[in-house]
C-alpha cells in the first residue's frame, strides 16, 4: 500500500493539499479522546480533508443513497419470479427469458472494479447520480417493451447503470464517516443489502399477481426519481483526483471478468461443454483466469496509477473481507434456488406466499442492524463476524433439516429468524471491518473490489447450486432433470406424491452446500486483527 499512498501525497502535494494516509480518519485513542490534529466534535461530521464541507452530517446523504442501493438490489431477485409470467406475455422459450437476468447480471459484474475507481476520479456523488439516471430509464424501457430481444438490451442498460451505482455507496461512507463510527453506517448499508435481497421475491410475487410483470420495472421510476433528488440535494461533492486512468488495467479486467462471469453463469445451460466451434465453457473460464491473471501482473508492475492499487490488500483484514464476502454472496444467492423450489413445488405455495416465508429474516435482520452496528464500533471485528456468519450457517443446516414433505409451515420460520439474526451481524460488520482502514482516495477503488467479490460469489454460488439440483435430483429421482426443460415442467405444480419425497430430499441436500461454504467465511473472519480505531 505504501506505493499507492506514496502516489497520492504526491497528488496532494502538487496541489497544495494536506496528504491522507490511512491513519487520517478520526480515530479516538482508549480513552474516547480524539486523536491529535482532529477538532472536537469531529466524530459526528466527516473528516474536512477528504473535502466534505465542515459541520456536514453524514447521515442524510447515506439514506438518499440507500434509496437507489435497495432498488438495484431488490431489482436482482424480483425478476425470477415474473419469469413465468414474462414468457406468456413476450411469447418466448425458457432460454430466452434466462438471458433477461443473466444479461443484467453479467453488465453488473464485469464493470464494477472499473466503476469503483470511476467514482474516485470524477466523484462517487457524479457516478452515483449518472448510474442511478440511466438505471432508472432503462427500467422505465423494460417496462415498455413489446419483444424479449428489447427487454435484454434494456436490462443490460439497467445493469451498467447499477454498477455504476453501487461501488458508490460504500465510497462514500468510507470518505464522510470516521473509522471509529463507520460500522453504524455500514450496519445500514449491510441491512439494505440484506433485506433487499429478501424483499425483492415477496415485491415480485405482489406485482406479477397484481397488475402485471412489467410493474416489477415500472415501480423503480418513482423510486428512482425520488432517489434522485434527494442524492442531488444532500449528498456532497468530494473531491477528485484528477491523474492518468490506466486503460490497459480496464481492457484487462473487462474482458477477464466478462470471460470468467459468463462461462460460470452460462456453463449450466450449456452442460458445462461446447458453445458453438471450438469455443467451450472451459474455454472461456480458462481465458478468463488468464486475462485476469494478466491484470494483476500489469497493477503490480503499473508505477503511475494502476486501476486495482494492490496496495489494498496489504491491509489484513481487507483481504480476509473480500474472501469472506465471497462465501456469503455464494451461499445467500445458493440457497434461494432449492428452498423456493422446495416452498412451491413439494408445498405447493405461489410466489408470494413462498416469498412470505423469509418475512422473519427480513424483519429480524433490518431490525438488529443498528445494534450490531453500535457493537461493530466498541468490539473486535472478529467475534461479532464470526457468530454472525456461524449463525447463518446454522440456520441453513436447520433449514435443510426441516425440508420434508409432512413438515408444517410454522417449522420453517424458526431457522428464518435464525438466518436474520446471523445476517444482522454479517453484512454491516463484515463491511465496516473490510472498508475501515481504506485510504480516503482509494475507497472508490476498495468498493469496486468489495462488490465484485460480493457479485463473483452470487454467480458462482447461481452456478454450483444449479449443477448440484441436478446431479441430486437424478440421484434421488431417476432420470429427472433441472435442466431448462425440466424446470419448466415441474415449477408451478405440485408433484404427485410418489416423487415428493425424493424431490425434498434432493432440495434438502442442495441446501448443505451453501451451508458448508460458510465454513470457510468462518474460518477467515477468525484471523481479522483488532482495527486501530477499536479500544484495546
Amino acid at each position: 500500500m505504501a506505493g499507492d499512498e506514496q502516489a497520492v501525497e504526491r497528488t496532494a502535494a502538487g496541489r497544495g493539499e494536506a496528504s491522507v494516509d490511512v491513519g487520517a480518519d478520526v480515530r479516538p485513542d482508549a480513552s474516547g479522546a480524539v486523536a491529535p490534529g482532529v477538532a472536537p466534535g469531529a466524530a459526528t461530521r466527516a473528516a474536512p480533508v477528504a473535502g466534505v464541507p465542515d459541520g456536514h452530517s453524514p447521515w442524510p446523504a447515506l439514506w438518499a443513497m440507500v434509496i437507489g442501493f435497495f432498488m438495484i438490489l431488490v431489482d436482482s431477485t424480483i425478476v425470477s419470479v415474473a419469469t413465468p409470467a414474462i414468457m406468456r406475455g413476450l411469447d418466448s422459450d425458457v432460454n430466452g427469458v434466462i438471458w433477461v437476468t443473466s444479461a443484467y447480471l453479467l453488465a453488473y459484474a464485469t464493470p464494477l472494479l472499473i466503476t469503483g475507481r470511476l467514482g474516485d476520479r470524477y466523484g462517487p456523488k457524479n457516478l452515483y447520480l449518472v448510474g442511478l439516471a440511466v438505471f432508472t430509464a432503462a427500467s422505465l424501457w423494460c417496462g415498455l417493451t413489446t419483444t424479449i430481444t428489447g427487454l435484454v438490451v434494456a436490462r443490460v442498460v439497467q445493469g451498467l447503470g447499477a454498477a455504476m451505482l453501487t461501488p458508490q455507496t460504500m465510497a462514500v461512507i468510507t470518505r464522510t464517516f470516521p473509522a471509529a463510527s463507520r460500522g453504524q453506517a455500514m450496519a445500514l448499508w449491510g441491512a439494505t443489502a440484506g433485506v433487499a435481497i429478501l424483499v425483492g421475491p415477496i415485491v415480485g410475487g405482489l406485482l406479477v399477481d397484481g397488475p402485471g410483470w412489467e410493474w416489477i420495472f415500472f415501480i423503480n421510476v418513482p423510486v428512482g426519481i425520488i432517489g434522485f433528488v434527494l442524492s442531488a440535494r444532500l449528498v456532497p461533492h468530494l473531491e477528485t483526483h484528477s491523474h492518468s486512468f490506466d486503460w490497459l488495467g480496464v481492457a484487462l479486467s473487462a474482458v477477464g471478468m466478462f470471460l470468467l462471469v459468463f462461462g460460470v453463469q452460462e456453463g449450466e445451460t450449456y452442460d458445462w461443454g461446447t458453445i458453438s466451434g471450438f469455443v467451450s465453457v472451459p474455454l472461456l473460464i480458462g481465458a478468463g483466469l488468464v486475462i485476469l491473471a494478466l491484470f494483476v501482473v500489469w497493477q503490480a508492475r503499473n508505477r503511475r496509477e494502476p486501476l486495482l492499487p494492490l496496495g489494498l490488500f496489504r491491509d489484513r483484514n481487507f483481504s480476509l473481507a473480500n474472501v469472506a464476502i465471497t462465501t456469503i454472496g455464494f451461499s445467500i444467492t445458493a440457497m434461494g434456488f432449492p428452498f423456493m423450489l422446495y416452498a412451491q413445488v413439494v408445498r405447493g405455495l405461489s410466489p408470494t406466499q413462498s416469498a412470505l416465508l423469509l418475512v422473519p429474516m427480513a424483519v429480524i435482520s433490518g431490525g438488529l442492524a443498528p445494534v450490531a452496528g453500535r457493537m461493530a464500533d466498541r468490539v473486535h471485528p472478529r467475534g461479532i463476524t464470526a457468530v454472525g456468519i456461524s449463525l447463518t450457517a446454522t440456520s441453513l443446516l436447520w433449514v435443510a433439516l426441516v425440508m420434508k414433505p409432512e413438515t408444517q409451515t410454522w417449522q420453517l420460520l424458526p431457522p428464518m429468524a435464525l438466518m436474520g439474526l446471523g445476517n444482522a451481524f454479517m453484512w454491516g460488520p463484515l463491511g465496516a471491518t473490510a472498508t475501515r482502514n481504506l485510504p480516503l482516495r482509494a475507497a472508490g477503488a476498495g468498493s469496486g473490489v468489495y462488490n465484485t467479490t460480493r457479485q463473483v460469489g452470487a454467480v458462482l454460488g447461481s452456478a454450483a447450486i444449479a449443477a448440484l439440483i441436478e446431479a441430486r435430483l437424478t440421484a434421488d429421482l431417476s432420470g429427472m432433470k433441472i435442466g431448462a426443460g425440466g424446470m419448466q415442467q415441474v415449477v408451478g405444480r405440485t408433484l404427485p406424491a410418489q416423487v415428493r419425497e425424493g424431490f425434498s430430499n434432493a432440495m434438502s441436500e442442495a441446501m448443505l452446500l451453501p451451508a458448508l461454504v460458510l465454513v470457510v467465511g468462518v474460518v477467515a473472519v477468525l484471523f481479522f486483527e483488532r482495527p486501530q480505531s477499536h479500544p484495546a
